[in-house]
């Protein structure tokens, strides 16, 4: 949101169900970025947040949620991290499936895989599910008991705990990629389905 469109965007926050904050993984939050969010918690709209362009020179995704939390005061959960930065960036390790992504250069990233994780890229995404599970087990007893059990936790039971403290907005689960390439979209749009209000 351009600040010269500030009375359109809070004509548009009113009817709005939900919405995607989309962030420069280079610029992170702006100040029209913080107008538009502290607008959108006014008319209780439930948002997913997006790092865009984490291919870029600078490109810092984990600085930008730290960010999120300082600037905008929300509590932001990635549910995916990205694989490598900058010319380094290859896809996404998604959180919940416990799996890497990886896009298709050849066809501009309109197909993808999902591969298993790779040894090296195994600790930080351990961590990272940690964290995840971690901050659910705070909204759920179930997931919570399971957790402590150290038994398998069901991905729907995940899923389901993301979506409710979502449209709650209690948590905002964060998404990372590079819409220029087409990487990191169609998860986004998934998470569209998945987390905000039918």
């Amino acid at each position: 949101g351009h600040v010269d469109f500030t009375a359109e965007v809070e004509r548009s926050l009113r009817i709005l169900d939900g919405a995607i904050a989309v962030f420069c993984a280079v610029g992170g939050v702006e100040p029209q970025s913080e107008t538009v969010w502290h607008q959108a918690d006014t008319y209780g709209v439930p948002r997913i947040a997006y790092i865009n362009k984490m291919d870029r020179i600078g490109a810092d995704f984990f600085s930008v949620i730290e960010e999120i939390r300082k600037k905008l005061a929300a509590n932001p959960l990635p549910v995916q991290i990205p694989i490598g930065k900058e010319s380094g960036f290859k896809g996404v390790i998604d959180l919940v499936e416990f799996k890497e992504i990886y896009w298709n250069p050849d066809d501009n990233g309109r197909t993808y895989t999902y591969e298993p994780l790779l040894p090296e890229h195994l600790p930080e995404a351990e961590l990272w599910r940690e964290h995840l599970l971690d901050t659910l087990s705070h909204y759920s007893d179930a997931l919570t008991e399971l957790y402590l059990d150290g038994k398998e936790i069901p991905k729907d039971l995940i899923r389901s705990i993301l979506r409710k403290e979502t449209i709650s907005r209690r948590l905002v689960p964060v998404f990372s990629g590079s819409s220029l390439k087409n990487t990191g979209v169609q998860p986004l749009l998934d998470g569209v389905v998945q987390y905000l209000p039918a």
